[in-house]
């Protein structure tokens, strides 16, 4: 069932992502291998303002890949679009606040932290502004009256890294969580131990910290030498790890969810030996399309159903394909 409703989310986001490219305006030929999106000229529909709010931690790229996604919307929709972020619920509903007391159109928001963001959700519905949720936290999506969730399963995702690490032969696995309390990462560490034939032992670090991550993730290694696999939530704590793989003189394999330029040349150059892909450009560039299309037409995609932009897989093989994308910020 899960893997049915997973296929059918994913045809739809291939489907939307054809279709959305042209509805802005005149396409530009050839954007497609040079940029990001569409290109050509903004909808002619009336300005709107969408403001964009995440739970992001300073120096995390793959809130880069989402922006630029987010942006390339907003330039074809005619829309003023907003970033703000802070990794602390308390500090993100502060801001989804101050999105609501500018009278913005539309919201985008991450749920890592829901239960901080329930109460001023509930004030963006009486103020009738439409929310779309984003990556985190698709589970609470529609019970806190969101038009609906554009992301990953966590929970699936999770599992097909248990599957993969099972494929690879790994007997013992370190899930890094880069964000304490965030529920998204805590339900891909439990997916990984759902499908997993071996042990599992989650490590919580702090991801703003790379230093600090890098000597915690080394420790552990040294001190339990039979881990084989690390498992990391994101792609900057890859690089991470393989710092500290080195440190520990551990053989351990180093995998990771998030792709971003960097694991990909490590992915090219047998560091990291696989990455799960959720799209994050998608995850932007279709919340931006979606509240354009409920403002201007009254749509909403995927029903009020989450619309699926991951997992897949990716390995070394992938590399040639992805590398020209990932450069760019788009991958």
């Amino acid at each position: 069932m899960r893997t049915a409703r997973t296929a059918a989310a994913v045809i739809a986001v291939v489907a939307l992502a054809a279709g959305c490219s042209g509805s802005g305006g005149k396409d530009d030929e050839g954007a497609g291998d040079e940029g990001g999106g569409s290109g050509g000229e903004a909808a002619g529909t009336p300005r709107l303002k969408i403001a964009m709010i995440t739970h992001s931690g300073e120096g995390d790229t793959f809130w880069d890949i989402v922006q630029n996604g987010a942006e390339e919307a907003a330039k074809k929709d005619n829309v003023e679009f907003l970033y703000s972020n802070d990794k602390e619920g308390k500090g993100q509903a502060e801001l989804v606040q101050t999105a609501i007391d500018k009278k913005v159109d539309g919201i985008v928001v991450t749920l890592a932290k829901p239960q901080a963001m329930r109460a001023v959700l509930g004030k963006a519905k009486q103020a009738g502004i439409p929310v779309v949720t984003i990556n985190s936290g698709g589970e609470f999506s529609t019970r806190f009256g969101a038009l609906g969730h554009i992301g990953q399963d966590e929970a699936v995702a999770g599992e097909a890294v248990g599957d993969e690490l099972d494929r690879r032969g790994r007997k013992k696995a370190l899930c890094v969580i880069h964000e304490q309390g965030n529920v998204s990462l805590e339900q891909r560490c439990a997916g990984v131990k759902e499908t997993f034939g071996g042990s599992v032992e989650n490590l919580n670090v702090d991801g703003t910290n790379q230093p600090g991550a890098q000597s915690s993730i080394s420790a552990k290694l040294q001190a339990a030498k039979g881990i084989d696999a690390v498992v990391t939530l994101g792609a900057p704590v890859a690089a991470v790890s393989v710092k500290a793989k080195e440190d520990a003189g551990s053989k351990a394999e180093i995998d990771t969810f998030d792709l971003n330029a960097e694991v990909v040349r490590r992915l090219k150059a047998g560091e990291v030996g696989f990455a799960v892909d959720q799209q994050p450009y998608l995850q932007g560039y279709l919340a931006i399309d979606e509240l354009w299309l409920y403002k201007t037409n009254a749509n909403v995609l995927g029903g009020g159903k989450p619309v699926l932009t991951g997992p897949a897989v990716v390995t070394a093989k992938d590399v040639p394909k992805l590398e020209k994308f990932t450069a760019r910020g788009t991958r």
